[in-house]
């Protein structure tokens, strides 16, 4: 943790619906005047997508059927610490970018699914900013959380993360149900023992949970919607929070328990902007006291 390079980190599984939680926090920033370096967790992959698809084949041909993502095997996560740990003693760090598809990759004229060189983060940034699947990981070997001033979770109930799965890489992607249900169950041993533990890290998580009937996540036509939802939003210290404050500001919402508030689920963003612009404020005023006092 630092006061003067401090590290935010938004962590979840792929379909949590992290992304739309970054564009809140943009938003933050931009109205603030704040500098982020934006770190995406898939540069942090170990293989570009050609590699992963090699590997892949190679682990089913010696049995192995649950080689993913999720797990250390396929990722950079000393790198990721070193990045985390530089970042807050320097403001400094090295980084690279994915290249999801074909837009993002026209600009570096490369392939889509390969990763740009490792280049240095932008100089004089207020922060660091990271998304993706192991913002707050802890291994016996290597520890990413102990690192962020401010973690937080993004878990929507099982059927839901997996219908957002769904939808995204059958409509944005292409795959079959078929082929994404099989990544669902290659990644499940992952991401009980790596996605799942981080969530005891984090320092908020925010759980959306749907009114509808999501029984059979396989065969849903659609996502539930944001007002056929509820965002439950779960404290680990809520010592300094002001739930008084949040309860009146945020119609329909109640205590479910003494750390946690639970919101309409229309209303996550802006519950978001309640709880996170003050506590921005209040890290970059931290930051101008310790850079002054140097």
């Amino acid at each position: 943790m630092s006061e003067r390079h401090p590290i935010i980190a938004i962590t979840g599984s792929s379909g949590a619906g992290t992304t739309s939680v970054t564009r809140t926090f943009q938003a933050i920033f931009r109205r603030e005047s704040i500098k982020a370096a934006i770190i995406e967790g898939d540069s942090f992959h170990r293989y570009d997508r050609a590699e992963m698809k090699e590997k892949m084949a190679e682990a089913e041909r010696n049995g192995n059927r649950h080689f993913s993502h999720f797990g250390p095997e396929n990722n950079l996560f000393a790198e990721l610490e070193a990045l985390f740990r530089t970042y807050a003693e320097t403001g400094t760090g090295r980084c690279r970018k994915y290249l999801h598809d074909h837009e993002e990759a026209k600009p570096y004229g490369q392939p889509p699914g390969t990763f740009t060189p490792w280049e240095d983060l932008p100089a004089d940034t207020d922060l660091l900013f990271y998304e993706g699947l192991h913002g707050a990981v802890v291994t016996p070997e290597v520890n990413v959380a102990r690192h962020a001033d401010l973690l937080i979770g993004v878990v929507p109930v099982i059927n839901l993360e997996w219908i957002q799965k769904l939808w995204r890489d059958k409509k944005q992607r292409g795959y079959s149900t078929e082929a994404v249900t099989d990544t669902i169950l290659r990644r499940m041993p992952d991401y009980v023992n790596y996605i799942c533990p981080q969530f005891t890290q984090t320092h908020v998580n925010f759980q959306r949970v749907p009114c509808v009937d999501t029984s059979n996540p396989f065969i849903a036509r659609d996502i539930p919607t944001a007002d056929e939802s509820i965002c439950v939003i779960r404290f680990r210290n809520p010592k300094g929070i002001d739930f008084p404050y949040l309860l009146n500001m945020i119609h329909d919402s109640w205590m479910s328990r003494a750390n946690t508030i639970v919101v309409p689920g229309g209303k996550m963003e802006l519950a978001m902007q309640l709880i996170f612009t003050p506590f921005i404020a209040r890290m970059m005023e931290r930051r101008r006291r310790a850079l002054g006092a140097l």
